[in-house]
C-alpha cells in the first residue's frame, strides 16, 4: 500500500477536532453540575418547556416578550383587566342585592353606581388605547345597570312609589 501524505488544509481524521474536544469538556461541565445538583429545582424539571408562539406579534414580538418577561402587559391589556375586574365586581354585588336589607341596599345601590361608573373609566381607557376597534368594549348604560340592580335586590327604584 502506498502511503500518501496528508493535505495540511484538511484536518487529520486520526486526531479528535477541536469541537469534539470541546463537546466533552462541555459534556463533562453539565454532568458534574448534574451531579453536584446545580439543575435541582429549576422551573419545569423533568417536564417540556413551554413554547410561547409569538409569530402574530410580528414586529412587536420582542417587545412583547421583554413585557411578558417583566410580568406586565401592554397598558390596552392592563386596562382590559381593570374593566373585567370592575364587570366581575358588578356582578358580585348584583348576586348579593336579593339578601340585603332595605337599609343595605341603598348603600350598595350608591356603590353600585360608583363600580360602573368605575368600569365606564377602564373601558374608556380600554377602548383609547386598544390597536383596533375588536378589543373594544361596549360602555354600560348607568341607567340599564341600576334597573338590573333593582330587579335583583326585589325592591322599587328609590324615589318611586
Amino acid at each position: 500500500m502506498a502511503h500518501r501524505e496528508r493535505d495540511p488544509e484538511r484536518p487529520d481524521p486520526a486526531e479528535p477536532s477541536r469541537e469534539r474536544i470541546r463537546d466533552t469538556l462541555i459534556e463533562r461541565q453539565i454532568r458534574a453540575a448534574m451531579e453536584g445538583g446545580a439543575f435541582d429545582g429549576l422551573p419545569y424539571q423533568g417536564r417540556r418547556l413551554p413554547l410561547e408562539d409569538d409569530s402574530m406579534a410580528g414586529d412587536w414580538a420582542m417587545a412583547h416578550r421583554m413585557l411578558r418577561n417583566a410580568g406586565v402587559a401592554p397598558p390596552w391589556i392592563e386596562a382590559d383587566k381593570a374593566a373585567r375586574d370592575r364587570l366581575i365586581e358588578l356582578e358580585t354585588l348584583l348576586a348579593r342585592a336579593a339578601m340585603l336589607s332595605s337599609l343595605s341596599r341603598t348603600r350598595a345601590r350608591a356603590e353600585f353606581t360608583m363600580i360602573v361608573d368605575a368600569a365606564n373609566q377602564a373601558i374608556a381607557r380600554l377602548n383609547a388605547e386598544a390597536p383596533t376597534d375588536r378589543q373594544h368594549r361596549r360602555p354600560l348604560d348607568v341607567a340599564v345597570e341600576l334597573e338590573r340592580f333593582d330587579r335583583a335586590a326585589g325592591a322599587e327604584r328609590p324615589g318611586s312609589s
